[in-house]
């Protein structure tokens, strides 16, 4: 199974429908897609100044390749093992970018596709409505302010709001 983030906008309050429009769901994990077409990938998702750095490193690679007059295998491998580091990286590349924009993950778990995921974050997410109306002060903080138990990270122990 994999573990999949659900991004909203900073003031959007928990339960609010208006805020899933805007939403965003990432998987965790390698992708396929992004190993494949790289920078590309970037573009698709609307992660310009990514895809801008990895076509950039691509093109270095090119240059110092050719300046290096490395043999055509291994300017292959070279390629692919840059292509499959884009692959590795690309979703986390993807959830930090959306959280440098004011859209933090509020909430994570587990799913067998991206379909069931999204049914299961925005079910708990508007779920969370009728348990408790928060003020808009941040996602996260409202998010966490509605579900005290809830546990995003590796620790044990939720951290309380400050």
């Amino acid at each position: 199974m994999t573990t999949y983030t659900l991004h909203v906008p900073d003031d959007a309050a928990p339960g609010d429908p208006e805020a899933l429009r805007r939403a965003q769901v990432v998987p965790d994990g390698f992708s396929w897609t992004a190993f494949l077409f790289t920078a590309f990938w970037f573009f698709a998702h609307r992660l310009w100044m990514a895809g801008l750095g990895v076509l950039a490193g691509l093109v270095a690679l090119g240059v110092l390749i050719r300046v290096l007059g490395v043999t055509p295998g291994a300017a292959f491998l070279a390629y692919v093992l840059v292509a499959f580091l884009v692959g590795l990286e690309a979703n986390a590349l993807r959830r930090w970018t959306y959280g440098r924009r004011g859209r933090p993950a509020v909430d994570a778990l587990s799913a067998r596709n991206v379909e069931e995921a999204t049914v299961k974050l925005y079910n708990e997410w508007l779920g969370s409505r009728a348990a408790r109306p928060a003020p808009a002060t941040g996602a996260r903080r409202a998010y966490a302010a509605a579900h005290p138990d809830a546990v995003i990270g590796l620790f044990p122990d939720a951290e309380r709001p400050r």
